[in-house]
């Protein structure tokens, strides 16, 4: 058996539109939005009752997507404060390259954004930084130098 592909990262969100407008911003493309409940829908998650809506989010080359989703039963689960600190064990970031890292973080910043420390250079290749978007998800840009 050979692994075909990473078919999408899953992230729960408490305000889908919010979220889908974040990452519109960032440039990714909306694919599918859709309610998803349903027998099927229990077995797969594990739990009793699922009523969500999801939206799927692609990069423009088409290799990488996000499925943003919303629990409307059962109640979603919140995070104690803003969100895990980076070094969290467990999935605690994504990380997206970009042309210009510093007018990326202009406009996310009008959508939430919060830089967690500041934009670093790593030797002569990438310009590096980590934000926190909607529903405290954790962001990594990387900006190609040189």
């Amino acid at each position: 058996m050979t692994l075909q592909r990473m078919d999408n990262v899953g992230i729960v969100v408490d305000d889908l539109d919010a979220a889908i407008a974040f990452f519109a911003e960032l440039g990714m493309e909306p694919e599918v939005r859709a309610q998803i409940e349903g027998v099927w829908a229990d077995r797969a998650v594990g739990l009793d009752g699922v009523r969500s809506e999801i939206a799927m989010m692609r990069t423009p080359d088409g290799h990488v997507r996000l499925e943003l989703m919303r629990y409307h039963a059962p109640a979603s689960a919140d995070a104690a404060g803003p969100g895990p600190a980076p070094n969290t064990v467990g999935l605690h970031r994504v990380m997206f390259t970009v042309d210009d890292i510093d007018g990326t973080l202009a406009r996310l910043r009008g959508h939430g954004a919060e830089l967690l420390g500041e934009v670093a250079r790593y030797e002569d290749s990438y310009r590096l930084c980590y934000l926190r978007g909607p529903a405290g998800i954790i962001l990594a840009l990387a900006e190609r130098i040189g």
